[in-house]
């Protein structure tokens, strides 16, 4: 009985031990491969200053204070003509404000 019970054991040590190196294999394999893929990769470089992420308020004042304007200029000013080419003004200067009042360029 206990022979049986030491070959029982020793079987499924054997299969655990498989098993543990199949899982070590596989990591092992896992790791070779991203570390070749960061090498084939550009290393990422940080961020130079240029592109800026602006906060929610900034992103909602770019966003509303040019349709006030517009909308301010599409009711308080009678000619078509003129409403069309002040609201033309606003879209176009609309990044240099930006950059001056965010104080970013």
């Amino acid at each position: 009985m206990a022979k049986e019970r030491a070959r029982r054991r020793a079987e499924r040590l054997a299969v655990l031990e498989r098993e543990k190196a199949a899982r070590a294999r596989t990591v092992a394999r896992r790791e070779r491969r991203r570390t070749m893929i960061r090498k084939l990769r550009p290393p990422r470089r940080g961020r130079t200053g240029t592109v800026h992420r602006f906060t929610r308020a900034e992103k909602t004042g770019l966003i509303v204070v040019p349709l006030v304007a517009a909308s301010a200029v599409w009711f308080l000013v009678p000619e078509i003509g003129l409403r069309l080419l002040l609201i033309a003004v606003i879209l176009l200067v609309l990044p240099a404000l930006t950059a001056v009042i965010l104080g970013r360029r």
